[in-house]
């Protein structure tokens, strides 16, 4: 039997808004609800009455398959989330669509092989040692890992995209991310804005920090452009600013300095706080698990003997790849992720209409019970090999799927991999917040702090010295 979308179960919520409060208050643990209350798929009505809204949330992992993969054509990036992402950081690869983003994908795709992503790894790592010497002198061993690692992932996804030009980027980076993210959120979820063009005094700050974004990443795509702040090494650029101002083919031709900057933009939001969110849980659950933190060291110690790691460890480091992996299933990066339906499909037994906002949720699809025993608690064992290969595709996709898979997947984990060696080398950690409280921003945040204490460990220390 299919119902009809007017059959589709969901949530009630109150009678002149629906669900916009809870929506607002908490999407995920709305969603989750929904999920344990109505099912895999679910309609969710939201706004007052002549801006009322319905969303239909799919939850299972062969529901989120057809959404994003097999009858991914019907699933557009058309919701107002993603004009607004749009509107305020360019359309790169994140946000286009259609011929766009196809002629985009082919022309940056040879800059994410795993051979050039490999090369990556020295930036990586030299950010890393970096902030892991400065812990040695945090007040009283204490660190908000959270912040440390969006602190760490900028820096080294602003290294590897801009050679020499580090230190000015992350400046702007860090005053300029916050105001635009809190603007599109705010224009996304609110049932009326304002145009963009009014001068409304979250207009105007928005308009400023994209205007001093803008401007530096101008800046340095047009001093690279010119030659000037290369990186250059035998084989060409070691840059990824260097290498989109060379990428092109008779096909698809070049990127000129507008795209370059869209594709900048996109890169530094996606590169740094989704791999920041996956390294600061990874962090706080090894700390809130002192058996498993001490497991992932003794194999970081055996493979490394205190050395720092290189790309060529990673495929050796499999435990520390299931933690990664496992923190990523419970706090994913991304844990909602929209579209528009422009065709009417059948969704495990409903008809989700043409027209309707849809979202697919890794938050619930990675709590599902269908697919995860005891689905809250964290057991890195759960990507084993032959765990893995008895579920289903997408009930684990934190880089999203389909032809919109997420292009950085080796990247982010190469780097979350190594970095996560580097600090159980140097200290252990016992968490100082247990209870952390995240929300659904543009990617998954913390609410507040993420703290741990550090004890500093001897160096090149060994496995099995605990």
């Amino acid at each position: 039997m299919t119902t009809t979308s007017t059959q589709i179960a969901g949530p009630a919520g109150l009678p002149l808004v629906g669900s916009m409060l809870d929506l607002k208050r908490d999407s995920l643990g709305t969603f989750l609800a929904a999920y344990r209350t109505h099912g895999d798929v679910v309609r969710i009505t939201a706004g007052p009455p002549g801006l009322r809204t319905e969303l239909y949330g799919v939850f299972s992992a062969e529901g989120a398959q057809q959404v994003l993969a097999t009858e991914s054509a019907n699933f557009r990036k058309d919701n107002v989330f993603y004009q607004e992402v749009r509107e305020s950081f360019g359309n790169g690869l994140l946000t286009s669509q259609d011929e766009v983003y196809l002629r985009q994908r082919r022309l940056v795709q040879p800059l994410f092989t795993r051979r050039r992503v490999d090369g990556y790894a020295d930036a990586v790592t030299a950010e890393t040692a970096a902030v892991t010497a400065a812990w040695r002198d945090a007040p009283g061993g204490v660190v908000d890992v959270s912040a440390e690692m969006t602190r760490l992932t900028l820096r080294a996804v602003a290294r590897i995209l801009f050679g020499t030009d580090v230190e000015s980027a992350v400046g702007v980076v860090e005053r300029c991310f916050p105001v635009i993210g809190d603007y599109v959120l705010r224009r996304a979820f609110s049932p009326a804005t304002a145009p963009r063009h009014w001068p409304t005094p979250a207009n105007r700050r928005a308009a400023a920090a994209m205007a001093e974004l803008y401007a530096e990443c101008d800046r340095i795509i047009g001093r690279r452009r010119s030659g000037g702040g290369a990186t250059d090494g035998p084989d060409g650029p070691d840059d990824l600013l260097g290498l989109l101002a060379l990428a092109g083919s008779g096909e698809d031709g070049s990127l000129d300095a507008g795209e370059i900057r869209d594709q900048v933009l996109v890169f530094l939001l996606a590169g740094h706080e989704t791999t920041a969110t996956s390294l600061a849980f990874a962090l706080h659950l090894l700390a809130l698990h002192p058996e498993e933190q001490k497991r992932a060291r003794d194999e970081a110690a055996g493979v490394l003997g205190g050395r720092t790691p290189v790309a060529g460890d990673l495929d050796a480091l499999p435990y520390l790849t299931r933690v990664l992996k496992e923190a990523m299933r419970l706090y994913p990066a991304g844990p909602v992720i929209g579209r528009r339906a422009v065709a009417a499909t059948r969704i495990d037994g409903h008809t989700i209409p043409a027209g309707a906002d849809v979202v697919v949720a890794p938050w619930v699809t990675h709590r599902h019970t269908r697919y995860w025993d005891e689905p809250e608690r964290f057991d890195p064992d759960r990507f084993t090999p032959d765990r893995e290969k008895d579920r289903p595709r997408y009930a684990w996709f934190p880089f999203g799927g389909g032809p919109r898979a997420c292009i950085g997947q080796h990247f982010s984990m190469l780097e979350s991999v190594l970095s996560l060696a580097m600090v159980l080398q140097a200290y252990e950690l016992e968490a100082v917040d247990v209870a952390v409280p995240v929300t659904a921003g543009i990617t998954l945040r913390a609410q507040g702090p993420v703290r741990c204490r550090l004890r500093p460990l001897p160096a090149h220390r060994q496995a099995d010295t605990a």
